[in-house]
């Protein structure tokens, strides 16, 4: 059976200056353990939880963001499915905005290091092609849904 984890794609909308449009960047954070690799939080669903509850919990240990600091984007959900540690592993994804894009982040014993941002460096930093298309995927949906 694949492990199951869930986790948040957090992002913040930052204002470049000089410029109107807001840039998004997303929140990766650097394991502490193996090859120091950088996703969003994730983690694996406890008994009793549903998925959305297991990503909220994961983020607030591993980022120190509360679930009341963040809005879930509606309408955008995504499943990876790859291989760690030679067994087969779901991960499932929800965006999730800060509502204050200079929220503290409180890393947990698990990550060593956070950053900010910007779709192609966060794309360069996640080593893993279904990670991301993930980001990737993210970014388009809220580009196009934007008002």
């Amino acid at each position: 059976m694949a492990l199951r984890a869930c986790g948040l794609i957090i992002f913040r909308r930052r204002l470049i200056p000089k410029v109107d449009d807001p840039a998004i960047e997303f929140l990766l954070l650097q394991a502490s353990d193996g090859i120091h690799h950088w996703t969003p939080p994730k983690g694996h669903v406890e008994s009793g939880e549903n998925d959305l509850e297991a990503a909220l919990r994961e983020t607030q240990e591993e980022a120190g963001i509360e679930a009341d600091q963040l809005t879930i984007i509606e309408g955008f959900r995504r499943e990876l499915n790859y291989v760690a540690r030679e067994k087969p592993k779901t991960v499932i994804y929800w965006l999730a905005e800060v509502k204050d894009c200079n929220v503290e982040i409180r890393l947990s014993h698990e990550h060593q290091a956070y950053r900010w941002l910007g779709l192609d460096e966060a794309c360069q930093l996640a080593q893993f092609k279904e990670m991301k298309a993930a980001l990737q995927e993210g970014h388009q949906f809220l580009c196009s849904t934007a008002s």
